[in-house]
């Protein structure tokens, strides 16, 4: 992997990201879902930059829906540039973007003189997937900026900010100091990127949580509920039903995505590297008896 930055945390990486790319009359295009969108509080705004909104596909951008963003944001100079892409892999809702459509993203990206960001948080689960098609090296030659998170699999803090666009790499340093960014003992950062890239360890955990995640929903399905997202990473969302979400929240931690209808909500459920088997399958089967129970 080309050198990389180390950070504490991935909204720093988004702001650093995004605000020493653009200059304060550009533009974020990003999916409503986005995690710059919904869960950084503003973060990328309060830098002074737009973030235009498009309705997600499965949690992802299209090139139909960037191309949708820059038709409607064209009336110059009366409305804010469209100048960066943010996508993230795995999504918000944990789907994946294959090889085909990161390229067609970049084709047009470079074709409209776009900047391409990829949110990396969960790019560990992502490159781990059974039906991932892509490698680290795809993504630095499709993308002008992107970022290896750490934390979720495993660093105690830091994420990577990775720069395969020369024109982006000067003075990022003054960026990074500018907002507080800089770490006295950064090399703690490298060095825990060091130890989970030196012998596999990073796919190997990322691997795991996929694994457990992948038993999780088989169970719950086989419990005969539904899903409003594909399970491709280590985020599941099932539809379940209130009362059952009461009790299983007695004894494990997860929260609602979103309410469905009057009786059912969506939930959240995430498995990790450190995630046991025998803590799924106690979800399962309090899953199982409240199923049998209700019969």
């Amino acid at each position: 992997m080309r050198s990389a930055i180390g950070l504490a945390s991935g909204t720093l990486a988004n702001i650093l990201a995004i605000s020493s790319a653009l200059r304060s009359h550009e533009a974020v295009i990003a999916p409503a879902s986005g995690h710059i969108v919904v869960r950084e509080t503003g973060a990328i705004e309060a830098t002074g930059h737009k973030i235009i909104t498009v309705p997600p596909v499965e949690g992802k951008l299209t090139p139909d829906s960037i191309h949708a963003a820059l038709d409607a944001n064209a009336h110059f100079p009366h409305m804010a540039k469209p100048r960066l892409v943010y996508i993230s892999n795995a999504t918000e809702v944990g789907t994946l973007y294959t090889k085909a459509e990161l390229e067609a993203i970049s084709t047009l990206c470079r074709e409209r003189g776009l900047l391409l960001l990829l949110d990396g948080a969960r790019l560990g689960a992502a490159l781990s997937a059974n039906k991932n098609d892509l490698t680290l090296n795809d993504i630095a030659e499709l993308t002008d900026i992107f970022w290896v998170g750490g934390t979720k699999v495993g660093a105690l803090l830091g994420e990577a900010i990775v720069i395969p666009n020369p024109n982006l790499r000067e003075d990022f340093a003054f960026h990074i100091k500018q907002r507080g960014a800089l770490l006295a003992k950064g090399r703690v950062l490298g060095l825990q990127f060091r130890e989970l890239f030196g012998d596999g360890l990073y796919f190997d955990l990322a691997r795991h949580a996929n694994t457990m995640a992948e038993r999780l929903s088989d169970g719950i399905a086989k419990a005969g509920f539904e899903f409003v997202a594909k399970t491709e990473t280590n985020q599941l969302f099932p539809i379940l039903p209130n009362d059952l979400i009461a009790q299983l929240k007695e004894q494990f931690d997860f929260y609602i995505w979103e309410p469905y209808d009057a009786d059912t909500s969506v939930t959240r459920l995430v498995t990790s590297w450190a995630t046991a088997k025998e803590r799924v399958d106690a979800f399962l089967e309090a899953v199982s008896k409240s199923d049998r129970n209700a019969v």
